[in-house]
């Protein structure tokens, strides 16, 4: 329906190969929610073992790996803009190269980032905006009002609050980034603010908001029914406002809650294994999840270096990964399977053994909650939508009304 704002689609539909350069496990923050348990400031990438992978994934254009229509260059951290320097170094070097090659990526590329926000009005990083822009995605994570946000993204070393230092650069990256979304995180500890927070967010302009429950097993007794609260407020507070029509929230969707039947919708959920991931010491991953520093109680699942290039052997297991391989027969069977969410990666550290076949269930209670509170969402909203169409309806009808009394 025209009259309700859709959630933004990821670039060429998500199909674009995903290459991610962890460029430094440094960043100003320590984000208590963090999955990066391993942060520091010594792992940085140098330009050596950057320019290595882009010709070794350069140097396989038709290779089944990298044989997409398009690439998306993912720079990572720890906060990506620390290392600004050598990320202008990789871009530059990647545009030249796909221009030399004649790549088939030449113009059907982009560069993405995700961010703190704390240097994005800084000199270099505004050179590098200008310099790339018509290929560039980038988001600003801004948790949403000053007592949420500064609840989890405190300074590393202080622990003060970092709400006042993001906020200030929200208006310049929504002015050359209009329409692009920020990513909310919630944990036990700030679901009472949920509800103000994604209203605080489309004050600020924000009109896309991406949001999401952590995947760690972190849910206290009674969290799914506070969540469920705050959900159904925050649906109350939408439509009354008629918020719907310019803004989203990710939370509320049309396809969320519904049975899944395995023989036809039978997808991994994220794309781990289809994506490479390259840290300092040009180690290869399946996913950035599967590095060292992401992991709590497994080993690193290295796939390959850039000397040596993938070990298909290693890469194997994540190419059978799909719902039912990793599903046990509650959530194969679940009545509003759809739309409920893993991690490859804490499936793996979260597992009794050493594998990717076991899925974590810690976010099991809130998904149900979550449904429940979409459900509510758009039975409310169709109703409005349904007596403002009888309205207009009506409005179209009473001249003509008049007109035959007359």
């Amino acid at each position: 329906m025209n009259r309700i704002k859709e959630q933004r689609q990821l670039w060429q539909g998500g199909a674009a190969k995903n290459i991610t350069f962890i460029v430094t496990k440094d960043c100003q923050l320590a984000c208590k929610y963090c999955y990066l348990v391993g942060k520091n400031e010594t792992e940085r990438m140098t330009w050596k073992v950057a320019k290595a992978t882009v010709d070794y994934v350069l140097d396989r254009e038709w290779e089944p790996e990298f044989a997409y229509k398009s690439v998306v260059w993912d720079f990572i951290g720890g906060e990506p803009f620390l290392e600004i320097d050598l990320i202008d170094r990789i871009c530059d070097y990647i545009k030249a190269e796909l221009y030399r090659r004649n790549h088939h990526w030449f113009d059907s590329y982009r560069f993405s980032f995700s961010t703190n926000g704390l240097n994005y009005h800084t000199e270099k990083v505004q050179r590098f905006i200008e310099k790339n822009r018509s290929h560039l995605s980038i988001g600003i994570t801004i948790d949403g009002t000053r007592r949420k946000h500064d609840l989890n993204r405190v300074y590393k070393g202080s622990g003060h609050g970092s709400y006042d230092d993001v906020v200030k650069n929200i208006a310049l990256w929504q002015k050359q980034f209009p329409g692009d979304g920020t990513k909310v995180t919630i944990a036990s500890a700030d679901i009472p603010y949920i509800c103000e927070s994604v209203l605080h967010l489309y004050e600020l302009g924000i009109k896309q908001v991406n949001i999401n429950c952590v995947f760690e097993d972190v849910w206290q007794e009674g969290d799914d029914k506070l969540f469920e609260e705050q959900l159904m407020m925050l649906a109350d507070a939408i439509i009354d406002r008629g918020l719907y029509s310019d803004y989203a929230c990710s939370f509320f969707s049309e396809n969320v809650g519904k049975p899944l039947d395995c023989t036809l919708q039978n997808q991994n959920w994220c794309g781990a294994g289809k994506m490479l991931s390259v840290d300092a010491a040009g180690n290869f991953y399946p996913c950035t999840r599967f590095a060292q520093y992401s992991l709590r109680d497994k080993p690193a699942w290295i796939i390959g270096n850039v000397d040596d290039g993938i070990d298909r052997n290693k890469l194997r297991p994540f190419l059978t990964l799909d719902r039912c391989t990793q599903s046990d027969p509650e959530c194969v069977d679940c009545e509003v399977a759809e739309g409920c969410a893993w991690c490859q990666g804490e499936n793996y550290d979260a597992a009794a053994t050493h594998t990717v076949f076991e899925r974590s269930k810690a976010i099991c209670k809130m998904h149900k909650a979550r449904v429940r509170a979409n459900n509510y969402y758009w039975n409310r909203l169709y109703r409005k939508l349904e007596l403002e169409g009888r309205r207009e309806e009506l409005e179209i009808l009473r001249p003509e009304s008049a007109d035959r009394a007359c």
